[in-house]
């Protein structure tokens, strides 16, 4: 470490700010349903989350490699202030979506930023155009279909092998299954995206003459990593804990098994085999297939739609971000200097912004989170193919059935309700809804 000269160290300590809200940024990806669904509370999700993303980081290594001589040719000739302009550019753009409240893609604003720092200032030569499609576009658009998918029939499996039983009666244990399926999420977590970080500061530290080419990473940046990204896991990024645990689609404890399983599992594999995928958008697409596979379950495609669009736009919107910065840190000293003041300013103001309507541990699940999702073609077509789940309300189904009148009044208020007295307790279509989506 004798040998690095303060620009390297600048970008390692631009390189663990990312980690750091990269963090903060995908805390919902493990812990958003839980914390809906009230089996953890807020600030035990979140320390739970934190520790097993460090654990995460010393499990492999296998991203880190394909960050640092995968997608960035290191000979190149890039060098360190390039590095440098494409973490700024994935660090504003974390911001500026963590401020909307939606759970874009960390990873591919990283690679967003390289990228196009990387052509301004090399060229595409200094791409590897392959290995961007194989490992990182691919995963990208297969990873929350699988998810979604696998989500979708493990949440169907779910319901159905516990048809016969009442909601209360296994609520319990899925609850306990939601935790330990939480703690594999965030340990899946820490092994995919913490590498990132370590890949990106070998990086640095290749084209800065420290260490060799195709070199591992250094113990220090393991560890400098892994710490990083817990302490931003631990802060908790609430705003986007409240989009996914409320925001997509009513979680209940089966479905939020399900989906952190489904996630996990595709975390975990793709981690194994070297693909640098989102795991926001692996999360994202399992918590779809969820509320798509629970009966009466109906997605918000509104904010679904918004999520894809910022999922389109990350790649695009950080490199731009990136190729500005690297252009003016491409003058010299002084270009440097002002990229960091103007990143320190672009995330003040954006600090500020997030105070007008805070969100943290205390409000995270506040009544009225929800999105509003208007009722359109797609929900209503949903809602009229998917009866609620069996419940204690299925105990009804022998009964005879229920006949509801509603008249409105002169006054414009609505009328009385006539129901068969043979089913005085039978709910109305409309009140199992509700308590399905409780």
């Amino acid at each position: 470490m004798e040998h690095i000269t303060l620009l390297i160290g600048i970008v390692i300590v631009t390189a663990l700010v990312f980690d750091f809200t990269n963090g903060f940024h995908d805390t919902a990806n493990a812990m958003a349903t839980t914390i809906s669904t009230g089996a953890l509370g807020p600030r035990v999700a979140v320390a739970m989350s934190a520790v097993l993303n460090l654990v995460g980081a010393f499990l492999s290594i296998e991203v880190a490699k394909t960050i640092s001589g995968g997608i960035i040719d290191e000979g190149s000739g890039i060098q360190p202030e390039v590095i440098f302009a494409g973490l700024v550019g994935a660090i504003l753009w974390n911001l500026v979506t963590w401020l909307a409240g939606l759970p874009s893609s960390s990873s591919h604003a990283l690679f967003g930023g390289l990228i196009g720092a990387t052509v301004v200032s090399v060229g595409m030569d200094g791409v590897n155009g392959d290995a961007v499609v194989m490992k990182v576009l691919i995963p990208a658009v297969a990873a929350p279909v699988v998810a979604g998918i696998a989500t979708v029939a493990a949440t169907r499996l779910t319901y159905r092998l516990a048809r016969d039983r009442a909601a209360e009666d296994t609520a319990k244990g899925y609850r306990a299954g939601q935790i330990a399926s939480a703690a594999l999420v965030s340990l899946a977590h820490g092994t995919n995206d913490a590498q990132k970080t370590m890949g990106v500061i070998t990086l640095a530290l290749v084209t800065g003459g420290v260490i060799a080419p195709d070199s591992d990473p250094p113990m220090w940046v393991i560890v400098s990593a892994g710490l990083a990204i817990a302490l931003g896991t631990y802060l908790g990024g609430w705003r986007i804990i409240r989009t996914m645990g409320k925001g997509i689609t009513d979680i209940q404890p089966p479905q939020g098994f399900a989906a952190q399983t489904g996630a996990a599992t595709v975390i975990l594999a793709s981690s194994h085999i070297g693909f640098a995928l989102s795991t926001t958008q692996v999360c994202s697409g399992a918590v779809m297939g969820a509320g798509v596979g629970r009966k009466g379950g109906v997605v918000r495609w509104s904010t679904a739609g918004r999520m894809v669009v910022a999922w389109v736009l990350t790649l695009p919107a950080a490199g731009l971000v990136a190729a500005g910065a690297a252009l003016l840190a491409g003058q010299g000293s002084g270009g440097i200097a002002a990229v960091a003041v103007l990143a320190v300013l672009g995330c003040g103001v954006i600090w500020v912004l997030s105070r007008r309507k805070p969100v943290d541990a205390s409000n995270v699940n506040a009544p009225g989170a929800e999105s509003a999702e208007p009722v359109g073609v797609v929900t209503a077509a949903v809602r009229s193919v998917a009866p609620p789940p069996a419940g204690k309300a299925a105990s009804a189904g022998s009964a005879q059935p229920t006949t509801v009148s509603a008249t409105a009044g002169t006054d414009g208020t609505r009328g009385t309700d006539t129901r068969n007295a043979s089913s005085p307790s039978a709910p109305t279509p409309a009140a199992a809804g509700t308590r399905s989506s409780s």
